[in-house]
């Protein structure tokens, strides 16, 4: 089993995870023309400007259905 490190060093994980996403071309959308285009509003966060989990919850669920 590998050992997990006490402190987490994103660079270190994070650097490796993108190269792989760009590899698999995961920022790169196909556009069917023969599509009907649409969008999805994504209003402000709230009031006080604060973002919090429930928008990143949010935006992503909005990401897969795209």
């Amino acid at each position: 089993m590998k050992k997990i490190e006490k402190n987490y060093n994103p660079a270190e994980i994070e650097d490796r995870l993108y190269s792989k996403w760009q590899e698999k071309k995961y920022f790169h959308a196909e556009v069917d023309r023969s599509k009907k285009p649409f969008t999805i509003v994504m209003p402000p966060p709230n009031i006080t400007g604060q973002l919090h989990m429930g928008h990143a919850l949010d935006n992503t669920m909005q990401d897969i259905l795209i």
